[in-house]
């Protein structure tokens, strides 16, 4: 493909507004959990349901590579098959890591007396997924963004955000929204709005944006430079 002159190719910096989504909220966790103080049932609802919404978004996130682009890349680009063998593998791991952050999201606060144990776990599980990912978003940058600029139509490229709307399954959407447009720049924020659907694009400017703005003020992630 890459010989194909004229070929519209696409801009992949757009991920990696996503994948900052995940090291910064990710990166938070052991600030964001760790300091509840005991008995706060509100905040540890707040916050195991913020949790909760970033794991859907990582589960329809990966799933979406899966099915758009991995399967692509192998076909044009066979030399390059036991790298996306380690990118598949790798994806195997942090959806195991995931389901051990999603029981302890769902055991926490815990039993009466077991509390901090519980907190204790939710922040580790995700500490854990955090270690792993981390390494794992850094080798897709700098190893399979270049194969997708050079091998993926930006028509297929850009299949991904409706897909991940499509596949998630978090109640807060507006939330990965506007993580999503924290990361990014003003041109690629209208982009965005330009090529949403209407629902969804109807949806954020009419209550989303206020929503998120809000539940930013309360749970605070440093966005940092990617």
């Amino acid at each position: 493909m890459a010989d194909q002159a004229g070929t519209p190719r696409p801009d992949v910096t757009d991920m990696y507004a996503v994948h900052g989504v995940f090291r910064d909220t990710l990166g938070a966790a052991p600030r964001l959990v760790g300091d509840i103080a005991p008995g706060d049932a509100a905040r540890v609802d707040q916050i195991a349901n913020y949790y909760d919404n970033i794991l859907y978004f990582l589960e329809a996130h990966h799933d979406g590579e899966e099915e758009i682009i991995f399967p692509r890349l192998r076909e044009r680009c066979p030399d390059d098959a036991s790298l996306l063998d380690k990118f598949e593998d790798e994806h195997k791991q942090a959806l195991v890591l995931l389901e051990d952050a999603r029981r302890s999201l769902a055991g926490w606060p815990g039993a009466e007396g077991d509390t901090a144990a519980a907190q204790t776990a939710v922040a580790e599980s995700l500490e854990a997924l955090r270690a792993q990912l981390v390494q794992h978003l850094d080798a897709e940058e700098a190893r399979a963004l270049p194969l997708c600029a050079e091998n993926i139509l930006a028509e297929e490229w850009g299949q991904l955000p409706g897909h991940a709307l499509a596949r998630y399954r978090g109640d807060k959407v507006w939330l990965i929204l506007g993580l999503i447009r924290q990361r990014m720049t003003q041109a690629q924020r209208d982009s965005m709005l330009e090529h949403m659907p209407p629902p969804p694009r109807d949806m954020w400017i009419n209550f989303g944006e206020k929503a998120f703005n809000e539940l930013s003020a309360q749970v605070v992630v440093e966005v940092s430079s990617t």
